[in-house]
């Protein structure tokens, strides 16, 4: 899949005359192709897109890049000459640049090096990646297929005894092996007083009984993400677990009752804030409802208290209110929910009643 045609179709909106693209998230947005860092750029004008990369990359590129002219870097030919050649043919004079992607040496050689106008321009293309086409959804629903597996088979090896660490690295091992291409992120796994970190990175902590075990994970297929996160109690789960672990899932139900697109992020969130904070424990969910899913684990649009623009139809945002108590438990239920015109759709089917172990 790629999109240089979506992009070339909002440059006229945005008065630019090609859009350069640098980064490693939007360079594989609009070919398909995905390079490591800097290896690679990408430039869209109205009439025809070009893929740069050196002879590393080039074999590969020309198997998978289409809809695009792949030219090769070489000595004393590197990125800036071959883009002041195709903006020299095609009298580029406006040539939008990833401003929240290229670091600020990057810019100032660019800037020095071609003869026209570089436009901040990251919205146009993040604009294109919050409403996702059935391609990427296709994608997006296999990463979390891929997930919830490696969930159902890592739920019979979570107990006592077992370290954070090693739980970790067996979700990682699983989802590569029913078919990720890579993690969407360190999976975070946390157990009894760690898991009030919401991003607490695994240790060699030993999970004990009668505490809760926090697991966010993801991965990637065709290059889209997929995000989850399953609290689940080993051997039993005293009152006070399960009624945090109630209010929570009580949250995230409302917070899903009230997405659909046209709603702001504002309103989403509110709706599962006002669930937590009337069961006194606002002050102990200090991140937002969600998050944009897609070619990158976080992305626009969000759900949060200072989103207050319509979330649009067809984006992809995480539902993952949590309560934390400081030294003591943390519970965070998340699954990844489709916007829709008159609500949404969710992509997660891993059960999220309370499991004890």
């Amino acid at each position: 899949m790629n999109h240089f045609q979506k992009i070339a179709g909002q440059l006229e909106a945005h008065h630019l005359d090609a859009m350069l693209l640098t980064g490693e998230a939007n360079r594989f947005y609009a070919s398909g192709f995905h390079s490591a860092g800097t290896d690679g750029v990408a430039l869209v004008t109205h009439r025809k897109s070009y893929y740069f990369t050196d002879s590393r990359y080039t074999e590969a590129a020309g198997r998978h890049v289409q809809g695009a002219e792949i030219r090769e870097t070489g000595p004393g030919r590197g990125y800036a000459v071959l883009l002041s050649e195709a903006i020299q043919e095609h009298g580029i004079r406006r040539l939008g640049f990833e401003d929240a992607y290229m670091a600020v040496r990057d810019h100032a050689a660019y800037e020095k090096a071609l003869k026209c106008e570089l436009v901040p321009a990251t919205d146009l293309l993040w604009a294109l990646r919050c409403v996702k086409d059935k391609e990427e959804l296709d994608a997006m629903v296999a990463a979390q297929r891929i997930a919830e597996k490696a969930l159902e088979q890592i739920l019979e090896e979570i107990r006592p005894g077992v370290t954070e660490k090693e739980i970790a690295a067996r979700l990682q091992y699983l989802m590569l092996h029913f078919g990720a291409e890579n993690m969407s992120f360190d999976p975070i796994v946390v157990s009894g007083p760690n898991g009030s970190l919401p991003h607490g990175v695994p240790g060699d902590r030993v999970i004990q009984g009668g505490e809760f075990v926090t697991m966010d994970f993801g991965c990637i297929c065709r290059g889209y993400c997929s995000d989850m996160t399953r609290t689940v109690a080993v051997g039993f789960a005293t009152e006070e677990m399960q009624r945090i672990y109630q209010i929570v899932l009580a949250a995230q139900k409302a917070g899903i009752a009230a997405a659909r697109a046209g709603v702001s992020g504002k309103e989403v969130d509110a709706a599962a804030r006002s669930i937590i904070s009337a069961a006194g424990y606002g002050g102990y969910f200090g991140h937002s409802f969600g998050h944009g899913v897609g070619v990158e684990i976080h992305e626009a649009p969000n759900a949060s208290p200072m989103n207050d623009k319509a979330l649009p139809e067809g984006a992809v945002i995480s539902a993952e209110p949590g309560i934390y108590l400081p030294g003591k438990l943390g519970v965070r239920i998340e699954d990844v929910i489709l916007l829709t015109g008159d609500g949404c759709k969710n992509l997660t089917k891993a059960p999220k009643e309370l499991i004890i172990l």
